[in-house]
């Protein structure tokens, strides 16, 4: 037990004796390890280790289990030494560390930045322990380590029982059976296996309780219900935690009150609910903990029994440890269970690299001169070397590979063509066991307790002197190791060479073998899938030092999943250029709201979005009453919190309900007692009819008052043939959700109702605008929670050079978006790390009172920033890197806190983490702020297509469609040219524009690796030409990418981003239509061990055919070369035709038209023999630009060499262009019937 925290603080190094402190060396006697009590200035004022130690540590051994709740530290006195930066480990034994980890997984603890102040912790969470370990990560940079330590805490006592995995102990009931409503159960245990049971009890009727280990998580199985106990819908199990084999303590707590348990195993707590009706537990005889033993067979288990230790092990205040200890006879001891806990010296060591840590072993003498290697491993990694032993085969020198591939386990021998894989994964996170010996002509592998496998040799193998575990020095000079792959990651122990077993703690004083990167007596795994940071349902696979979400099938997209691919309203599918039909819509954007299908009817410039129910037919009713009503449900194609999302965005709601009656009233006609009724949406009655207000029992035609019987406010109520018809408009009641009927039961009483679809038009965020006039104005919000995951996104417009959109404060951490120059943005934000910077750069003025658009995100994986059509801007985060966002109470949009550097101008459509801000309605009552925004390209009519963008005039408006591909008032009219052989276009870039000056920006503690850019480029073309060259984009770093026909016909995406490696390839998907080839790319993949011939050989074929719509990032060379020849920028080489070759009408059209429908393609059948090549081709590219971007419409290239075949194909080529420029004629006049489409 411990002492009350709230007197948990005393001194527990001050009077520690001189043996307590140990180091891992110190630099003289008076910097020895004793001298390390915080505030002493005894002997050089502090410990100090040797500047050759290469892992120096300082120990304080407490004398026995302690609760430590703090820790201090100072520098050394007099000195200009001290730790800024450290790791704290702790141990029961000395042997076996365990870090300590602050919230996040964070395991760095900051130190001083001076000789003599003290920087005081306080734990988080207390740890009980004996041995302290701190170990220096930074230092002084004028100095070296230098350090003193305090610790604080109080004494520490538990009861101890140590399980050998055959024993248990028993706790039997006075009574026959144990019926409780309320239980509380807690201990803590150390285990040495990844399975086991804990506690187990069960009842005869069915209830039981089991706590166990599985796969090295925690599982608590709980049933409560009887009479379902065998039902497997009604099992509950809950699992917490991952790598409990860890040989350190956890602690468990289950608190139960009827159904609501709360499950907590160290800072983590699961609240749930038990299934069925049962609320007590009812356990029969006894409770078993360590096992559970079969009725009738002492010594015998169904299940794997606990290997470990447990203390403090409590059932419902009942100390069953000490019960157990003192013999009383409530407790029956099964099998050997002791009251002290073993502790096993496992060794480990982690390998932290995958490129350089490695671990080299002189191998003892072989028994029969037969090779042996034993060893335990955990990886997540999918690939790593696990050992590389040189032999010698005969003569010849040879290599014994052992390494993980693809999670598997792979054995190769270079003089056997056998690989031995094993059908088992190890990358799982758990121990597994691998032997590897040599018998005779024979390889044996074994894994776990998997059958062993075996390699046949033709010659007996001769070991050598040394082995290599994990990987290959990066700097070795001969060849006595060999790694196929990367280095290992991960953690390894039980070595054992030649049956000797391998003493790692040797290795690391250097008295053995040879290492780096290794850390000792430390196994540094972590889970980083096991607190999922993935979004929307999305799968969490990890490696040693990440983790990456798998987002297929949510409806979501980007490093976490917290992006929604679909538009959040109808209103922005019209935007978008869609017209009526089938959209799924995600209302709350990246919220916990999945997305929806929809109806959009899109008429004109209203929309309408439709969710349809399952009733939508007329439904006749006869027979009720008002006693035993019909009543009608209606289910919809999205759920309760959808709709009232849905009702809530929208200006405007309705629905249509027709009650037609025959001798069905409404209402009864002496007292007004409604007969017949509908419920909302929140379950409430509602007894007025479509047409009417609520609150008032009437029908439509008592307001227009046209009833067929003026004695009555509803048409039904005349008890003949009528109907009452209306619109029910009231939003906050929608959708109706049930119909109750009780009045057709009379003679020749019947009752027909129809009710339509919820409709819903006009989203009202969508154009919710404000105009900030004054410097110190700002509009404030109660700040969201946005700790792991935050996206914003706005429209503004301005003429100021800078200003704040939106702030955030914290403590330390921050948010800020604002307009850092006229042609920048800037996302800034800490989260306990340091700021960290990101600026996009436009080409062109953001202050030029036209609307642009900004999203901001930043998750646990990356931040990122766009700006328009701009080339997004990323940067990850590096690992082990705080995680949670800490802000204060208060958003601040449009300024700042201070009232400084405000921002003049408009914002619209304000969204942060799907949460749409009402900005007009706060405008009101805030000085200096105005709703709306004035001007023609405020409206929410799409005036300017295709990247064009709206430019406010004096009497109008106009469209810049300079950065578009298009072309006409309104960007909407195709650029296209006509490429007969030996022509080409060059376009040459003055300046790096924005993907370079978006990398250059400054970035505060985030390292040049973590930055991505990102290009895009678009086209339309048509040839009957194959191989065929169609756009390269060239740097003078020799980096280039090409897209090409090759031989066959294929589109290819060949891309070289590093010279030194060989060029990567991508053939994308494509479907045929009506001989057009529709070919759409989104992204890159690596990995073709191809080479550029194909490129080289298309580029000497040149181009024959016609380009549409060429735009790369915001430049339109194909335009440029039209509208600007003699440019200095752009150079045409050969005969170049402006023509209309029927490509995209509208771009963006065509991208909404696809989402939600699928394509439609009219084919053209007066020419079956037609074999025109055309596509629509969209690439990302992940790429960094140098000053120089040559883009070439085609790479036309003579050389001498080729002229002998160029003269061979003369007749054929001239033929081909013949064929072309009759089919070019022919597809110009089919241009009206054909369609491309991107997807």
């Amino acid at each position: 037990m411990c002492a009350s925290h709230y007197s948990c603080d005393g001194s527990l190094a001050s009077f520690l004796p001189a043996t307590s402190f140990q180091s891992s060396s110190h630099f003289s006697d008076s910097r020895a390890a004793y001298f390390a009590k915080l505030n002493k200035i005894d002997g050089g004022g502090g410990w100090s280790p040797e500047s050759t130690d290469r892992s120096p540590w300082l120990q304080v051994d407490l004398q026995d289990r302690m609760e430590v709740t703090a820790v201090a530290t100072q520098g050394r006195h007099g000195s200009t030494d001290w730790v800024s930066a450290y790791m704290l480990l702790y141990s029961d034994t000395g042997r076996v560390w365990k870090q300590y980890m602050l919230e996040d997984n964070v395991g760095r603890l900051v130190g001083n930045v001076n000789p003599d102040s003290v920087v005081h912790h306080k734990l988080s969470q207390s740890i009980r322990t004996r041995f302290l370990r701190f170990v220096p990560l930074e230092w002084s940079p004028s100095g070296r380590v230098g350090l003193r330590v305090a610790v604080y805490g109080c004494a520490y006592r538990s009861y101890v029982a140590d399980f050998d995995g055959r024993s248990s102990l028993l706790y039997r009931f006075n009574q026959k059976s144990m019926s409780t409503v309320k239980d509380v159960i807690s201990l803590r245990f150390k285990s040495r296996q990844a399975e086991g049971v804990l506690l187990h009890g069960e009842g005869q009727r069915g209830d039981y309780i089991t706590l166990e280990l599985h796969r090295g998580r925690l599982a608590l199985h709980l049933n409560l219900d009887d009479s379902r106990v065998r039902s497997s819908s009604f099992r509950m199990v809950v699992t917490l935690g991952s790598l409990l084999d860890d040989l350190h303590w956890h602690s468990v707590l289950i608190e139960r009150f009827n159904k609501q348990v709360n499950f907590t195993l160290d800072r983590h707590t699961q609240h749930f609910r038990t299934k069925g009706d049962g609320d007590s537990l009812e356990v029969d005889y006894e409770l078993s903990f360590g096992g559970i033993p079969l009725p009738g067979k002492p010594g015998t288990f169904i299940r794997r029994n606990f290997h470990g230790c447990m203390e403090n092990l409590y059932y419902n205040g009942v100390n069953v440890i000490d019960l157990a200890k003192r013999r009383k006879p409530q407790i029956y001891s099964v099998g050997n269970v002791t009251f002290s806990c073993s502790e096993p010296q496992l060794v480990a060591a982690t390998f932290q690299s995958s490129s350089s840590s490695f671990l080299l072993l002189p191998a003892p003498a072989p028994i029969l001169e037969d090779l042996s290697v034993r060893l335990q491993f955990r990886t997540w990694n999918p690939d790593g070397l696990l050992l590389s032993s040189p032999l010698i085969s005969g003569q010849e020198p040879c290599y014994l590979i052992l390494q993980i591939s693809s999670g598997r386990l792979h054995l190769t021998h270079q003089t056997s063509a056998r690989i031995i894989e094993t059908r088992l994964r190890v990358n799982d996170g758990l121990w597994h066991s691998v032997s590897l010996n040599t018998r005779g002509l024979q390889i044996i592998m074994i894994l776990d307790s998997e059958p062993a496998s075996t390699i046949q040799l033709k010659n007996y193998l001769q070991p050598k002197d040394k082995h290599y575990f994990g990987g290959c020095p990066v700097s070795q000079n001969d060849s006595s190791c060999l790694n196929p792959t990367m280095a290992f990651q991960g953690c390894v122990r039980l070595i054992r060479v030649n049956n000797q077993p391998v003493d790692l703690l040797s290795v690391q004083q250097g008295r053995l073998g040879s290492y780096n990167q290794l850390q000792f007596d430390l196994c540094g795994i972590r889970d980083r899938c096991l607190y999922n940071f993935c979004e929307h349902g999305s799968q969490c696979s990890q490696t040693w030092s990440s983790f990456s979400c798998d987002c297929t099938g949510t409806g979501y997209s980007g490093a976490t999943c917290h992006n929604s691919v679909y538009e959040a309203s109808c209103e922005h599918y019209r935007l978008a250029g869609s017209t009526s039909g089938y959209f799924p819509i995600d209302l709350d954007g990246s919220g916990p709201l999945d997305p929806i299908q929809v109806y959009c009817n899109i008429t004109g410039n209203k929309v309408w979005t439709v969710v349809r129910h399952n009733s939508s037919i007329a439904v006749k009713v006869r027979g009720s009453t008002l006693q035993k009503p019909y009543v009608g449900w209606f289910n919809y194609s999205a759920s309760p919190e959808q709709l009232k999302a849905l009702v809530s965005l929208s200006d405007r709601c309705e629905q249509r309900i027709a009650y037609h009656c025959r001798r069905s009233r409404l209402f009864n006609p002496w007292d007004g007692t409604p007969l017949s009724w509908w419920v909302d949406r929140r379950g409430e009655k509602r007894t007025y009819w479509g047409g009417f207000q609520p609150g008032v029992q009437q029908c439509s035609c008592g307001l227009e008052e046209n009833c067929a019987d003026m004695n009555y406010f509803c048409n039904c109520d005349a008890d003949r043939v009528e109907n009452d018809t209306g619109i029910l408009s009231y939003k906050e009641h929608l959708p109706l959700r049930e119909i109750v009927i009780g009045d057709t039961y009379r003679l020749g009483s019947e009752a027909m109702y129809v009710v339509g679809p919820l409709q819903c038009s006009d989203d009202k965020f969508l154009w919710n605008a404000v105009s900030f006039y004054q410097a110190a104005s700002y509009l404030q919000f109660p700040a969201l929670q946005v700790e792991l995951s935050l996206d914003v996104s706005f429209y503004f417009k301005t003429a100021s050079p800078s200003g704040v959109f939106l702030e955030n404060m914290g403590i330390q951490d921050f948010i800020r978006v604002e307009l850092s120059s006229p042609s920048a943005v800037t996302f800034s934000f800490n989260v306990g790390d340091g700021p960290v910077v990101l600026t996009l750069k436009s080409p062109v003025p953001l202050n030029d009172r036209q609307w642009h658009w900004v999203q901001a995100e930043r998750n646990v994986k990356e931040a990122c920033l766009q700006v328009d059509q701009l080339p997004l801007r990323i940067i990850e985060t590096p690992p082990d890197r705080h995680l949670r966002l800490q802000l204060g109470s208060q958003l601040f949009v449009g300024g700042t806190a201070t009232r400084q550097r405000g921002f003049f101008g408009c914002i619209r459509e304000f969204n942060m983490n799907g949460v749409n801000f009402d900005l007009e309605e706060r405008a009101k009552v805030t000085p200096g702020v105005s709703s709306g925004c004035a001007g023609h390209c405020s409206s929410s009519a799409r005036l300017c297509h295709n990247r064009g963008k709206c430019i406010e005039k004096s009497s109008g408006y106009m469209c810049d469609c300079t950065n578009s591909a298009y072309g006409g008032p309104s960007c909407t009219e195709e650029v296209s040219m006509s490429f007969e052989r030996g022509a080409s276009v060059t376009y040459i870039f003055q300046e790096p524009f924005s993907v370079i000056q978006n990398r250059s920006a400054a970035v505060l503690s985030i390292p040049s690796q973590y930055s991505k850019t990102r290009d895009n480029m678009a086209l339309s073309f048509q040839t009957t030409q194959s191989p065929a060259m169609l756009l390269t984009v060239n740097t003078l770093s020799q980096q280039y990418v090409a897209i090409i026909l090759a031989r066959n016909g294929s589109l290819q995406i060949w891309y070289q981003l590093n010279k030194e490696k060989r060029p990567d390839v991508f053939s994308p998907i494509f479907k045929t239509i009506s001989g057009i080839y529709a070919f759409i790319i989104f992204f890159f993949q690596t990995g073709s061990d191809l080479l550029d011939e194909e490129v080289a050989h298309a580029g000497s074929k040149g181009f024959i055919g016609c380009f549409s719509s060429v735009q790369y990032n915001h430049v339109a060379p194909l335009k440029a070369a039209l509208l600007n020849r003699g440019s200095s920028l752009v150079s045409i080489r050969g005969h170049l035709l402006e023509s209309n070759c029927g490509a995209l009408a509208d771009l963006s059209t065509s991208v909404s038209q696809d989402v939600g429908k699928d394509n439609e393609h009219r084919e053209d059948n007066s020419q079956p023999d037609s074999a025109v090549i055309g596509g629509v081709v969209t690439a990302a590219v992940f790429s960094t630009l140098c000053v120089l971007a040559v883009m070439t419409r085609f790479l036309y290239q003579h050389r001498q060499a080729q002229r002998t075949a160029r003269l061979q194909e003369k007749e054929h080529q001239r033929s081909l262009e013949a064929a072309y420029r009759a089919e070019f004629h022919l597809h110009n006049s089919m241009r009206d019937s054909m369609q491309e489409y991107y997807i």
